[in-house]
């Protein structure tokens, strides 16, 4: 009793934090600040650990690890995202609007678990003999591991053509350098760190500019990532699938899916490797992507059917 009291306060805790540090992030986007992005990074470390504690009492008095329903993956997907905040804020990357991004994935895919789902569904409940498998933890946490970057990816990418859709300045990629135009003729050398004028016109949003270049790099490291996860994620399930089911693939409608998810960043992915492409084009693939990968995530288990409906929605 006293860790399922545990896990509801460490619940209610949490959202809270991560509803305050919602606002911190967003307030940057209007007046950037030092001490509101030291606030809101702080706040994301604390959700992080009120997280981990309603997974750890969880983990404690059902006798498994909380994978098995949506309730449990929903907060595993918004540990995930305040931790890939964490990990990018550590390794010290001048990233300072991130938490716009990360902050609300995490408040909204928590909300969702804790405020949106039925009582019933939030409730532990034994394994089904399918899932009393050593490969839960590792296919399971693999997928939620990707989806979780690959949505982080996505939604810079979404960002960057919001961005793009409301200026008028056009951006050529070429090779490492990154050069800016708009309509006055300016242009930006982003490994020269410098503006070029070329006709005398008033300055352009150099802000801006720097913006949309770390959206567009931040998005393809991140998928990078989140793809390598995911396929890791659809091997280990098809060696599960074999030992449960007796096949590798059974076309499955989360199977069927997930290879088509694979698929889209996996074109992202050779577009901008072998192409070269870079700005508006992969994040329009990007973009398809967040829209698939929910689909995958979510969408699937709305109806219902196939080998996954077990432990989510019926």
């Amino acid at each position: 009793m006293i860790f399922i009291t545990l896990e509801h306060i460490s619940a209610h805790v949490s959202f809270s934090l991560t509803f305050v540090v919602t606002l911190i992030y967003w307030g940057t986007l209007v007046y950037q600040s030092e001490e509101l992005s030291n606030s809101g990074g702080k706040g994301m470390i604390v959700t992080c650990i009120c997280i981990t504690g309603v997974l750890v009492t969880r983990s404690l008095y059902s006798g498994h690890l909380p994978l098995s329903n949506l309730y449990e993956s929903f907060m595993f997907l918004s540990l995930t995202s305040s931790m890939i905040h964490i990990l990018i804020e550590v390794r010290g990357e001048d990233a300072w609007w991130l938490g716009a991004i990360t902050a609300p994935s995490a408040m909204l895919t928590h909300g969702f678990a804790t405020l949106g789902l039925p009582e019933k569904m939030q409730q532990s409940t034994m394994l089904v003999p399918a899932l009393q498998s050593h490969w839960l933890m590792m296919h399971v946490s693999m997928i939620l591991l990707s989806y979780a970057t690959l949505l982080c990816g996505s939604l810079s990418s979404i960002a960057f053509l919001v961005i793009m859709s409301q200026t008028n300045q056009k951006i050529i990629f070429n090779g490492k350098n990154s050069f800016f135009f708009n309509k006055n003729g300016y242009s930006y050398d982003q490994e020269k760190k410098e503006l070029k004028h070329t006709f005398c016109f008033p300055f352009i949003n150099y802000r801006k500019w720097l913006f949309t270049d770390q959206l567009d790099q931040l998005s393809y490291r991140a998928i990078g990532l989140g793809f390598s996860l995911l396929t890791i994620g659809i091997l280990s399930g098809a060696v599960w699938a074999n030992e449960a089911w007796g096949s590798y693939w059974s076309w499955d409608p989360k199977e069927t899916w997930s290879l088509i998810t694979w698929i889209i960043f996996a074109i992202y992915l050779h577009t901008r490797i072998n192409r070269g492409w870079k700005g508006e084009k992969p994040a329009i693939l990007a973009f398809i992507g967040f829209i698939l990968v929910w689909t995958c995530y979510l969408g699937v288990d709305l109806l219902g059917i196939g080998l996954h409906s077990y432990g989510w929605l019926i």
